[in-house]
């Protein structure tokens, strides 16, 4: 058969009561047919005059049923050809579809839910709606498993009312109760507010989406120039080379090895920004996808409930919208220095080959941005700092949300853990630390460091492999109460004015780490010491302490 006939089949052959496949068929006085069970039960719920669900028709008294054994064998030879039942199986709910929650027997797939109700229906149970004057005006909405959530679960009532005073959905009972006097709006009226809120965060993602397109598109100009600018250095340095080649053919490969190295450092630099900002682009665009869904959800206490957890908007970028391209000039300052030594190649080749690795030096493609200068600007780049209580030793106690450390006498009971320093009173951030960071402490007590330190600073023992500072894989302010000291391997006395809050600023990527005294009134702040470094990886905060009673925490900041 074909598909129409089938959807036919299926209709002719369907009780209008469950909408399942007629199941002991009877045949009532009017013609009407039906399962056996569903006429009954249809006709017990009825007093003295029974009548048919299709027509109407009354009869008196109670018809007698009998099975219609022609249909029933008609439905059964259906059955058999599995045509029918093939069919009908696409009507009805499966494990993940929204059920007819009138349906009997076997439901089928909702069409519709109803806010108001609340409740879903199929086409059929849902034709009410269409024609009584009292349900026109239910909201309806595509098929919904959540509509149970849009139910008060103390007073049982549809929540039609959003309290902006706890921020949450509640029902009209609800607004007699325990919010009594809150500022209340309904929810309709609350998500027109907030979606208006939301439309403005994505046109914010929208933008900066284009704006960092263009600069990926401008990166790779970059690379390619890069790479042009160093392939033609390379022909250069090679054609003024072969006539020197008895004297400097040692040396012409050094000079190539040291561009080809430039050049893959500078290119892989490039690269690796890059590729960080398509990965932002790619969150941006998973975020505005996000939006968009909230924003056409129809269900307005769906759409409250959610709002919370997709509505911040991060203003943290892996970079700048404004990418700063140096002149097209990379190498030529290379092949300048290579023609040089030309005339004067026996006497100053030597002092003339240092100037061409210093000139190598000088390739930047991405110029550094400035240092921040006033404490404003060096909120821009404030970051949460936690501390990782599985790297705390045991006599420290975190409190606060894990943001301050305290030195106590009695140990805690932390668990046994590989990062945990077992003898030096210190620990680490939860956080990785890359790009530009700013983080404020405060501190009180004998001595505090301030500090920071790659992952792989050694935990056990009472070695200087695992104190702040004395070792390659740290670096730390000790602060005291008149006075500073830096470590980094070596001791590095300091000056300047004792704060009992420190400031501490780092340029992962320019090798920069500075610390600052900032003053109780939060308006000055002092440079303390300035370090000029490589880091080779990842680095995160620590603190470390060495009186009971002090502490230091890490401030949040706004």
């Amino acid at each position: 058969k074909s598909k129409n006939e089938i959807q036919m089949d299926s209709q002719k052959y369907s009780c209008c009561i469950c909408l399942d496949l007629l199941n002991d068929p009877v045949t009532i006085p009017c013609g009407h047919s039906y399962c056996m069970s569903c006429i009954k039960q249809n006709w017990n719920n009825q007093r003295r005059i029974y009548s048919c669900p299709q027509c109407r028709k009354e009869f008196i008294p109670r018809p007698g049923l009998v099975k219609n054994i022609l249909l029933a064998e008609l439905v059964d030879d259906l059955k058999k050809t599995g045509l029918l039942a093939a069919e009908a199986d696409h009507c009805y709910a499966g494990p993940e579809d929204v059920a007819c929650d009138v349906c009997t027997g076997r439901k089928r797939k909702a069409f519709k839910s109803c806010l108001f109700c609340p409740a879903s229906y199929c086409e059929d149970h849902l034709q009410p709606h269409y024609e009584a004057p009292s349900l026109k005006k239910h909201k309806l909405v595509d098929p919904s498993k959540t509509l149970q959530e849009n139910i008060c679960s103390r007073h049982d009532e549809v929540m039609k009312i959003f309290c902006r005073t706890d921020q949450q959905c509640i029902c009209y009972l609800c607004l007699m109760d325990e919010h009594k006097d809150h500022e209340t709006v309904p929810t309709a009226a609350e998500r027109t507010e907030k979606q208006k809120e939301l439309q403005e965060r994505r046109q914010q993602i929208q933008q900066r989406i284009q704006d960092q397109e263009k600069d990926v598109k401008l990166l790779q100009q970059e690379v390619e120039a890069i790479n042009g600018s160093a392939d033609k250095t390379v022909d250069d340095s090679e054609k003024i080379f072969t006539d020197l080649i008895r004297l400097i053919l040692k040396r012409s490969s050094d000079v190539n090895q040291q561009i080809r190295s430039q050049q893959e450092t500078e290119v892989s630099r490039v690269k690796e920004l890059q590729k960080k900002l398509e990965q932002e682009i790619t969150e941006l665009k998973r975020k505005d996808a996000e939006l968009e869904k909230l924003l056409k959800t129809e269900d307005h206490t769906q759409f409250l409930q959610n709002y919370p957890s997709l509505s911040a908007l991060s203003d943290e970028s892996t970079h700048s919208s404004s990418i700063n391209i140096r002149p097209l000039r990379y190498f030529e300052d290379v092949t300048a220095a290579v023609s040089g030594i030309w005339d004067i190649l026996q006497d100053i080749l030597r002092d003339t080959l240092t100037n061409i690795s210093l000139s190598l030096t000088k390739v930047k493609v991405l110029d550094s941005e400035t240092e921040p200068k006033t404490r404003a600007e060096f909120l821009r780049y404030s970051n949460e700092i936690t501390l990782n209580p599985n790297t705390a030793n045991r006599k420290l106690f975190l409190s606060e949300g894990n943001r301050k450390a305290a030195l106590i006498e009695q140990q805690e009971s932390y668990p046994d853990h590989p990062d945990r320093f077992t003898q030096r009173c210190q620990v680490l951030s939860r956080e990785c630390l890359t790009g530009r960071c700013y983080w404020e402490v405060e501190w009180s007590g004998g001595r505090v460091d301030v500090a920071v330190s790659y992952k792989n600073i050694r935990r056990e023992g009472w070695s200087d492999e695992c104190l702040f500072g004395l070792n390659e894989n740290s670096w730390s302010l000790y602060c005291y109460a008149t006075s500073y000291i830096f470590y980094h391997r070596i001791q590095t006395s300091i000056s300047g004015p004792v704060s009992s809050r420190l400031g501490v600023y780092l340029d992962h990527r320019a090798g920069i780490l500075s610390f600052y005294s900032v003053s109780s009134c939060l308006s000055t702040m002092t440079l303390l010491h300035r370090v000029q470094t490589t880091f080779s990886q990842p680095v995160y905060a620590g603190i470390g302490l060495y009186d009971n009673g002090s502490f230091a925490k890490c401030v949040q900041l706004k």
